[in-house]
């Protein structure tokens, strides 16, 4: 099954949520989203040229300070049933991870070389860093239980992701060097 194009999806989800400007379509990125998922400038703004035209999203010229014109992005009935019907959507298909240093460690022969340590320090160090900081995100954005009742999918998603550095961090810590 061929790759589909997701960011559309991510963000016609955004705009349900409340209507935004492609600016802060991109800063979603740069925060919760990016958390999972990458989207650039160059790849945000002829996505919401398409959907646009497809009369999935609609603008409206808004003016900040004294002459500065955004366009504020609003989902329209049309692309609201496209999120839902994507959303009901199964998801059968597992997505590979793109990780440099898995890929580094395949080309790695021997538990001797010279590189193995090296490498396993700073990746640790890397993973326990981002721990912390999706460990603080949660307490930050999930102080009590009202908060994951209204956003209940993103807990889960930061919750998986806390679980995911625990283990990649102890299964680094296993193979350091005492």
């Amino acid at each position: 099954m061929g790759q589909r194009n997701r960011l559309q999806y991510i963000i016609l989800g955004l705009l349900n949520q409340r209507p935004q400007t492609g600016y802060d379509l991109a800063k979603a990125f740069e925060n919760e989203i990016g958390e999972f998922w990458q989207a650039q400038h160059s790849q945000i703004y002829p996505m919401l040229k398409r959907l646009e035209a497809a009369g999935e999203i609609s603008h409206e010229d808004t003016v900040t300070g004294e002459k500065l014109a955004k366009k504020q992005y609003t989902l329209t009935a049309a692309g609201r049933e496209k999120l839902v019907a994507w959303v009901s959507q199964p998801s059968p298909e597992l997505t590979p991870s793109k990780d440099e240093f898995i890929l580094k460690l395949y080309f790695i022969k021997t538990a001797s070389d010279p590189r193995i340590q090296p490498m396993l320090r700073e990746q640790y160090q890397l993973h326990q860093s981002q721990l912390h900081h999706l460990q603080q995100r949660q307490e930050t954005v999930f102080p009590n239980q009202a908060a994951i009742d209204q956003a209940y999918g993103h807990y889960l998603i930061l919750d998986h992701a806390i679980e995911r550095e625990s283990h990649y961090v102890e299964w680094l810590a296993q193979y350091l060097e005492k």
